[in-house]
């Protein structure tokens, strides 16, 4: 029976829920009932809303319909708001259903910007010195996982945001200049700016309440613009058959009534004094041609001529520009120069080729999705005179006294009649009370105040970072009925030609919804941790949908992201596969979901084809290829063209395999304890693990491996064409992750599968030259347990001893991505004439690999960081506590393994905790106002990286995804507080489980 493919345009329903039918089945139901939430959990239809609204739809590829690849200029910024999308909506502390029919989000405006702010700012690849870089503040602080309330805030600057000086100032810069922040152009003196708290509510699933509360910071009263939406993403345009939801006046004027045939019908109010405001949400086409001065945010005039250069000056331990005057009338002086210039916008020249595809398809005479700025800034009153359209808007207005705060409320519910208001605060403040209900369950043995916040407003952002996520890739190369046929053959040349199976319609865990509003698959396996924390069905769901058939490719491979599906991740999903199911099976006790782990292995024996057929060149059990996740890790880019030619033996590309390996035989002896048939997969998966260690240990023929006996250290091995070897000697996170490699098996399970032991006693006595590479496995550890791992003893406390040198890898707050030895030692590679170089760079990257914008030649990363502290604690169920290690490095204090885990956890930990010497939480030292100020201080940013010594945030501002992952780290250091005693602490205890 075939399975079916959800409609793109239809609620994402699970294709194995309908073919299977039994809930039981798939999702077996949480331990506990004991919180309103955790009850609300058991009814899928709560997640039908949640916070899935993108914070960027311009500027992806999938909006991107020109011949040239510049997805950032097709569609950018600057057109966004009169552009209606061909695949998904974007918009500030959105909402929508789960197949993104109807959407709500705010808009504001400040009686100073040229535009609405109704979507975030941020510079494009090509526009920052560092690629991407949204230049915005907002936090999300609170959310439940059936986002029954949601909470977040956003900071909006009183005068004029300066879109221009961000983008002018920042294209003066280059990649060793420090990035240009917003509250660099000194928007923020004296607290001129609004903070603007944003909560949902519901009591019911289709009852929404929004409240919006807004408090004036600075010295004087101001005023403020608040335009909540309703509006439908627009399915109608492409298909002169679709069918068009309709949104009209009702009443007295006060509430719109939305009708659409999915989602039934729905009334959609706000309280207190407003003007009701209609348009259609489709392209305005006269003011993409420039022909009605359309509003925009900058114009192009001048861009050749560069902004100065400001000097830097010292702040704290590390370097900032003081981009603002300590003259505040030389300040202005230079924001005047960069204000916008309205009517004298000329659009830069655009690529020659079609009409722009938005532009095309079925289009109404409007007003159109940009009538709301229009209505707002220059007093246009189409939109407050249209009976009807398909995007609704209450434009209200308040002067607001230094200090005070004005509330707004608004209401999305199936209710038309009554005063739809009574009762909306008794509705938030429960809603409040039921997350604060279930954070306390999760954090009864959380250790105080501040880590419950971190781990809380961390969790919030796991919650609030999903996203719907639409692309068919069939339908973007081949065009939709309305429109004119896309070119085809310069389209299919830029990127995934090859992916033309790929439905996605989908809500899907997001690394970033601004810097990154695509899906990263191996970003994703590690959100899936901590998100089980505290939605385990969920989690299982992300990972099972990743290798669905509408997502992996036939030949076995799983989508790397948007820009490029076919690149190469390491393949940490079946690790994160078994973890999920340890944490469910220790939530629901019993078996565990067996049927989510039976269906994910057999997929990932598939994947695990792949690897071995299309990465292993030399059949030597050596694998080569690039890593999207470690872009700039290497001498030059190890997932292009090498400009020496030959290729590269690497030593995370083969321990990435041999981590696979184990963690497939770990998965398949968790299945054989249900089903024999199981067992001898396990020994053959045994047996892979195997001859990648000898692999490790020998290079093909050569009997040269990828250990260095001289520097006791782990390098990749650049083979030339002509068959000489090269050693590439650089100190990095390359090196370590043989640790990764690792796995203790309890007595127990050799004892009940008596097949699997027998054949691994048989490999390890018949082939001494494989048994003698890894670990001891015939030597029982502690609690008579197995060990397999690449690594010895030796090799074991070699690494380790790097590892921990604060010289060298250990930082204050965690393990760096490259050892600090180079800062005064760069590696340098001289071959046929030419001359590559890498050394230390401790936060932003100063080359442009992968557009510039990470950094794995410093910057501490917390998946890697998580996996070290993971396998660490492997190592101690074998060893014990007698097996002891210098920690840190020349510091003559010995520590057990499990307690390096736990320092190098405490360290990531310390990231988010307020210091005490008062300069504020060290991830937040990007600016002095973020680390001290009361207003920011507390509102954590969960950073892509962080700077290797001084630990500021770098990259992705909320990249709660992976970072994320200091959530499970809090949970299980509360859990491991109470445990006793201290000497049998760790022999059972797993970071994920």
């Amino acid at each position: 029976m075939p399975l079916e493919v959800p409609a793109k345009d239809a609620p994402s329903v699970s294709p194995l829920r309908k073919l299977w039918g039994s809930r039981s089945l798939l999702d077996p139901l949480p331990a506990t009932d004991a919180t309103a939430e955790s009850r609300r959990l058991q009814e899928e239809t709560w997640k039908k809303w949640g916070p899935y609204v993108s914070e960027r739809q311009w500027g992806t590829c999938r909006e991107d319909y020109g011949t040239n690849g510049n997805s950032w200029e097709y569609l950018p910024f600057h057109l966004a708001h009169q552009v209606a999308y061909r695949w998904s909506e974007d918009g500030i502390a959105g909402i929508c259903d789960e197949a993104q029919l109807l959407c709500l989000s705010l808009a504001m405006w400040n009686g100073q910007d040229p535009i609405l702010k109704e979507r975030l700012f941020g510079l494009g690849g090509p526009q920052g010195n560092h690629g991407e870089d949204v230049k915005e503040y907002y936090y999300y602080l609170d959310a439940t996982p059936t986002h029954s309330y949601l909470k977040m805030l956003y900071k909006y600057p009183q005068k004029a945001f300066p879109y221009d000086q961000l983008r002018r100032v920042s294209a003066s810069l280059g990649t060793a200049d420090p990035e240009y922040e917003l509250l660099d152009t000194g928007i923020f003196d004296d607290d001129r700016y609004f903070d603007v708290e944003v909560e949902y509510a519901r009591e019911s699933v289709d009852d929404i309440y929004l409240q919006v509360s807004v408090t004036n910071r600075g010295p004087e009263a101001a005023e403020f613009h608040l335009v909540p939406q309703a509006f439908f993403r627009n399915t109608w345009s492409w298909d002169a058959d679709a069918e068009k939801p309709s949104m009209e006046r009702c009443g007295s004027g006060d509430r719109v009534f939305l009708q659409h045939s999915k989602l039934g019908k729905l009334y959609f109010s706000m309280e207190g004094p407003s003007k009701l405001l209609l348009c259609d949400n489709e392209t305005n086409l006269a003011a993409l041609a420039g022909d009605d001065g359309g509003l925009r945010p900058f114009d192009f005039a001048g861009d050749s001529a560069a902004a100065p250069s400001p000097p830097l000056l010292p702040f704290g331990d590390f370097y900032a520009r003081n981009f603002r005057s300590c003259d505040k009338a030389a300040f202005a002086k230079m924001h005047a120069a960069f204000q916008p210039r309205g009517a004298a916008f000329q659009p830069p020249p655009r690529e020659k080729e079609a009409p722009m595809y938005h532009a095309t398809g079925r289009i109404g005479p409007g007003p159109h999705k940009d009538a709301f700025h229009a209505h707002v800034i220059r007093g246009d009153t189409r939109a407050a005179e249209t009976p009807r359209g398909t995007k609704a808007g209450f434009h209200a207005k308040a002067s607001i006294a230094p200090g005070a705060t004005q509330v707004f409320k608004v209401r999305l519910s199936t209710f038309s009649e009554g005063n739809l208001f009574e009762g909306f605060d008794e509705v938030v403040a429960s809603a409040r009370e039921d997350a604060d209900e279930f954070y306390g369950a999760l954090q009864g043995a959380v250790d105080g105040k501040e880590m419950c916040r971190i781990q809380r407003q961390a969790l919030a952002g796991m919650i609030w970072t999903k996203q719907f996520y639409n692309y068919d890739i069939y339908t973007f190369f081949e065009g939709d009925p309305a429109c004119p046929t896309p070119p085809q053959k310069e389209r299919r040349a830029i990127r995934n030609s090859d992916w033309d199976h790929m439905q996605n319609c989908d809500i899907i865990s997001m690394p970033d919804k601004w810097e990154f509003p695509w899906y990263a698959t191996w970003d994703l396996a590690f959100h899936c941790l901590p998100l089980a924390l505290v939605d385990c069905e969920f989690a299982k769901g992300q990972l099972r949908l990743i290798t669905r058939e509408w997502y992996m490719h036939p030949n076995g491979q799983l989508p790397a992201f948007e820009w490029n599906f076919s690149d190469v991740n390491p393949p940490v999903h079946a690790w994160a596969t078994w973890r999920v199911f340890q944490m469910d099976k220790k939530r629901t006790g019993g078996d565990g979901d067996l049927v989510f782990l039976e269906e994910l292995f057999h997929k990932l024996m598939i994947n695990f084809t792949w690897w071995v057929n299309r990465k292993d060149a030399e059949g030597r059990n050596i694998f080569q290829g690039g890593f999207l996740g470690l872009d700039n890790i290497g001498v030059f880019d190890r997932g292009g063209k090498l400009p020496t030619g030959g290729i590269i033996n690497q030593s995370d590309g083969t321990s990435w395999m041999a981590f696979f390996s184990l963690t497939l035989m770990r998965m398949a002896l968790q299945l054989a304890m249900h089903n024999p048939v199981y067992e001898s997969i396990a020994a053959k998966f045994f047996e892979h693990f195997l001859h990648i260690a000898r692999a490790m240990t020998r290079l093909a023929t050569s009997g040269a491996g990828l250990w260095d006996e001289e520097d006791e250290f782990y390098y990749d091995v650049l083979t030339l064409p002509g068959g000489s070897r090269v050693p590439l000697k650089v100190r990095s996170m390359v090196g370590l992750i043989p640790l990764f490699a690792v796995e203790v098996l309890e007595p127990s399970i050799l004892e009940k599968l008596p097949r699997f032991a027998d054949r691994c006693e048989y490999l390890l006595n018949k082939r001494k030259d494989l048994a003698e590479l890894v670990s001891r496995f015939e030597v029982p550890g502690v609690g008579e347990r197995r060990l397999l791992s690449l690594l010895r003893g030796k090799r074991m406390k070699c690494l380790l001893r790097r590892m921990l040198d604060p010289k060298e890898f250990l930082s204050d707050y965690g393990v760096r991505a490259l050892s600090r030895y180079h800062l005064e030692h760069p590696y340098v590679l001289e071959c046929e004439g030419e001359r590559y170089e890498i050394g230390y760079e401790a936060a932003e990257s100063s080359v442009r690999i992968m557009g510039g914008n990470s950094n794995w030649r410093g910057p501490i990363w917390f998946p890697m960081n998580y996996l070290i502290i993971e396998s660490l604690q492997k190592f101690h169920q074998y060893y014990g506590n007698d097996y002891l290690v210098e920690c840190p490095t020349g510091s003559g204090q010995k520590k057990s393994i499990l307690g390096v885990s736990d320092e190098i956890s405490d360290r990531l930990i310390r990231l988010f905790m307020p210091s005490p010497d008062g300069k504020g939480r060290p991830a937040l030292r990007v600016h002095p106002k973020m680390a001290t100020d009361p207003h920011f201080r507390d509102n954590i940013l969960f950073y892509e990286h962080f700077h290797g010594d001084s630990g500021r945030g770098v990259g992705a501002a909320h990249q709660t995804g992976w970072t994320g992952l200091v959530a499970k780290m809090i949970q299980a250091r509360g859990q491991a507080t109470g445990e006793t005693p201290s000497s049998e602490r760790g022999m059972d205890r797993q970071l994920s489980v």
